[in-house]
């Protein structure tokens, strides 16, 4: 036994110490691991590039899904959205590519986001060796309409050819309007508004990363823009068009024509003598009865009106008349009085101040006045108050006239082109900042109750327009046509759709056509430097910001001497027409107030391309030829529509909301 173990061992020994036939050993022995490394990095590599490829094909999906979607719903068109996802997956993922077994995918929408799954199996194939078993990859993905920083202003032709029911389905073009606006707001905002919008109904909103804001300048004669300016912008006399008082002189002359124009009740008759006659005969040849006698107490009222023979007016006398009694009985024969209130019409002839006896008429003297209107300035900031007293009231009283927001434009000039602006037209200077230490940099209130045209025949509608200075009582003829729009809104965010639905809502239609004035002030509140940069430039968090202005009108520019409106009654202030020529209107045809509109319109569609800013222009039902060319022009190219009803025009700013969003892929 002992043997035997003696022999084992040395025989252990020896093969311990025999080198022979080992790399076969080790060979042999590394093949386990070297396979596994091997199909590591082959099956490694496959699933790689399965997975890349899956999510590929299934952001593809998600993205075509999402883009035929539109500013529509998931189920549009019998699921077309969900159909064309899945077609772009098919053709980026072939089934069973890679080896792949057991693909499936799918795609879904939420509040205008469309996310996507996909599966697949990959088998493994050197990696068995270690018992891997085969591998399944999942894959998701997202896309969503998601605008950049956006800015949007609407400047809205609200003349009255918009209250025109001719939009279609019982809708004013106004109506029509505000239907398109708000399904807009809808695509853009993703918020839900109380139209009934053909692009279905969003939710959701938008990210909070992202600010989005909307601006509107309603327009037709005059923008209401006063109260969204500060206080130092305006200036704190201004010129109008108006009365001061001044005083004319006149002597009075006589009775007009003898009149009697009111009396009061006669008092009880008084005696004044008395004497004994024997009988009525003896009483009428002894007491005579003196005419009447008229005391002039004052003027009741002054001269209101006049003729070629003076001025009229009323004077107020006591009036007493006399009578004779007699009575039989007693033998007495009375002389009586009794005295009532009465007023006549009177004739005051003309005078100079120095004729003796002349008497001052208060009255008044029509021409260009400066007012102080600083009364509607209730602080620093845009602190305003509703009326300012003003002393041109009737009866010479302090007048409360009431502004409403609208305004009186900075000074300009009178050209044929305002391109390149010429250096005196400060209205059209987009980048200057107002300052009290110079007029033309300010704005004045416009005030309709303090404007008096002036005519050459001052008491009716007959007669001319003149400029002559004339002072007289009283004037009837006032014959300005003023309308001002709903109070425009500076870029804001919208967050609710409520707000945003009573704002539209509240839109009127009224006016003439001045599309110069809408679109200046909608360029000036979106507008990135000059005074309200601070607002404009950048987002709070310092981002860039994408800016679109719409401007959409309904007809040709419509213009009317009897119009007060931006620059002042055009007939007599002519600060955009010639200042020596009477200026002319029309809306049919062309005037010289028509062309300046024009003219003025044309330089700020250019201004306003050349900030960078996208000009979108649509006209609504028919337009001349030549403002269909005019608008073209003034548009970004290629972003000028023309709708011709209420379908087409929610159809158009529909389109034009989704152009301006800008899909991006989230994940």
């Amino acid at each position: 036994m002992m043997a035997e173990q003696r022999h084992r061992k040395t025989w252990l020994s020896r093969l311990a110490r025999d080198v022979r036939g080992n790399t076969l050993a080790i060979t042999a022995a590394a093949m386990v691991p070297l396979c596994g490394m091997i199909g590591g990095a082959v099956d490694g590599a496959r699933l790689y590039l399965t997975k890349a490829r899956l999510q590929h094909a299934c952001d593809a999906g998600t993205l075509a899904g999402r883009k035929a979607m539109g500013g529509g719903q998931w189920s549009q068109n019998s699921g077309q959205p969900n159909t064309i996802a899945r077609q772009f997956f098919a053709g980026n993922f072939v089934n069973g590519a890679y080896g792949s077994t057991g693909l499936s995918y799918a795609f879904s929408e939420s509040a205008g986001k469309v996310t996507g799954t996909a599966t697949v199996t990959v088998p493994m194939t050197l990696m068995k060796v270690l018992a891997v078993p085969d591998q399944t990859i999942t894959v998701t993905c997202d896309a969503e309409m998601r605008l950049p920083n956006t800015d949007v202003m609407f400047v809205l032709d609200t003349t009255g050819s918009m209250d025109t029911a001719d939009a279609g389905g019982g809708q004013t073009r106004l109506q029509a309007l505000k239907v398109a606006v708000k399904c807009f707001y809808e695509i853009v905002a993703k918020l839900d508004t109380d139209a009934n919008c053909a692009t279905g109904t969003p939710s959701g909103g938008t990210s909070s990363q992202v600010q989005i804001r909307f601006g509107f300048v309603p327009y037709s004669t005059n923008v209401n823009v006063g109260r969204l300016l500060p206080t130092e912008y305006f200036a704190d006399n201004w010129n109008y068009q108006t009365r001061v008082r001044s005083q004319l002189y006149g002597v009075f002359n006589r009775f007009r024509n003898n009149t009697l124009y009111n009396q009061g009740t006669m008092s009880g008759w008084t005696t004044q003598t008395t004497v004994t006659a024997a009988n009525s005969s003896q009483c009428n040849s002894s007491v005579t009865v003196p005419s009447d006698i008229f005391t002039f107490i004052g003027i009741t009222s002054w001269p209101t009106n006049e003729d070629d023979n003076g001025w009229r007016s009323y004077a107020s006398y006591t009036r007493r008349t006399y009578q004779r009694t007699y009575d039989s009985g007693t033998k007495i024969c009375s002389l009586q009085w009794a005295e009532q209130y009465v007023e006549r019409i009177v004739q005051w002839d003309r005078a100079t101040q120095s004729t003796a006896n002349a008497v001052a008429f208060p009255a008044w003297e029509y021409r260009q006045a400066s007012l102080n209107v600083s009364g509607l300035k209730a602080g620093a900031g845009v602190n305003w108050n509703n009326s300012v007293a003003l002393p041109i009231g009737d009866n010479f009283t302090q007048l409360d006239a009431n502004w409403d927001g609208c305004i009186e434009e900075r000074p300009t000039v009178s050209q044929a082109s305002y391109s390149p602006r010429p250096s005196g037209a400060y209205d059209l200077d987009l980048e200057l900042v107002p300052n009290q230490g110079n007029i033309n940099f300010l704005w004045g209130p416009a005030l309709p109750q303090v404007i008096y045209p002036r005519k050459t025949n001052i008491y009716s509608n007959g007669g001319s327009y003149t400029l002559d200075t004339f002072t007289t009582f009283n004037q009837i003829f006032t014959g300005d046509q003023y309308t001002c729009a709903a109070e425009a809104r500076k870029m804001t965010a919208w967050p609710n759709p409520d707000a945003f639905d009573n704002y539209v809502d509240s839109l009127v239609a009224g006016g003439n056509t001045y599309h110069d004035i809408g679109l200046l002030w909608g360029a000036r509140l979106m507008w990135p430097t000059g005074m309200f940069a601070g607002e404009n430039a950048l987002t709070p968090q310092g981002g860039e910001i994408e800016r679109h202005l719409i401007l959409m009108t309904d007809g040709d520019p419509c213009t009317d001497r009897d119009n007060y409106q931006a620059y002042g009654m055009s007939w007599f202030d002519r600060r955009t027409t010639d200042p020596n020529s009477q200026p002319t209107d029309g809306c049919t045809t062309t005037g010289t107030l028509t062309e300046q509109v024009n003219a003025r319109t044309d330089a700020i569609c250019s201004m306003v391309k050349n900030k960078n800013i996208t000009l979108w222009v649509v006209t609504f039902g028919s337009v001349a030829n030549n403002t269909t060319q005019r608008m073209t022009a003034c548009a970004t190219s290629g972003r000028y529509f023309n709708a011709t009803n209420a379908t087409t025009l929610q159809q158009t700013f529909a389109s034009i909301a989704n152009q301006i969003s800008q899909l991006r892929l989230t994940r």
